[in-house]
């Protein structure tokens, strides 16, 4: 699974570069902070596979919490209007998988 997770992790990436784009027009600092925890997902999905232990848990964890402010970022940029539903449907569908296999992954 952590691999699957890591390749559903990665996928968000293309989806949100045209969203993103657009909250940085309204929002340069709501983009920024959704592009680090955009990438964090997964740096630590792909650090968790090589590690063992309490540390393998505590990365997927990382991850998991990364993706939930993925998650509220993109609801923040919606509430406000920066993107319409549209924009962040699929994104938002994939980020729900991701934070699904990150949590059975952390346990």
């Amino acid at each position: 699974m952590p691999f699957r997770l890591l390749e559903c992790a990665l996928s968000l990436i293309p989806l949100l570069k045209k969203p993103i784009e657009k909250i940085a027009r309204h929002d340069p600092d709501l983009a920024r902070q959704l592009r680090r925890a955009l990438t964090s997902v997964p740096l630590n999905v792909a650090e968790a596979r090589r590690r063992i232990g309490r540390d393998r848990g505590h990365l997927f964890r990382i991850a998991l919490g990364s993706a939930a402010e993925v998650d509220a970022a993109l609801r923040v940029a919606l509430g406000w209007g920066y993107v319409d539903a549209s924009d962040v449907a699929e994104p938002l569908a994939v980020l729900d998988q991701v934070q699904a296999m990150a949590w059975s992954a952390a346990r």
